[in-house]
């Protein structure tokens, strides 16, 4: 049970200093890369669609610190 939580720890500190060295879309990448691919992930994201505006979705984008160019 102990290593269980190392691991976590380990990784929580990999996460963070890899999203300070990357930018938002490479973060975002670097996650999609090593998160495993289960579920319906097209059902997912429309349910995710359905559920916020584009407003909303932009708003939460730029306090997230990434940079929205028209």
């Amino acid at each position: 049970m102990a290593a269980k939580a190392e691991d976590l720890r380990i990784m929580e500190k990999a996460l963070g200093v890899t999203k300070k060295e990357l930018s938002p879309v490479e973060y975002a990448r670097f996650l999609e890369m090593i998160t495993p691919k289960v579920g319906d992930s097209v059902r997912e994201i429309r349910k995710f669609r359905d559920t916020i505006t584009e407003e909303e979705f932009l708003k939460m984008l730029k306090g997230k610190g990434a940079e929205i160019i028209p």
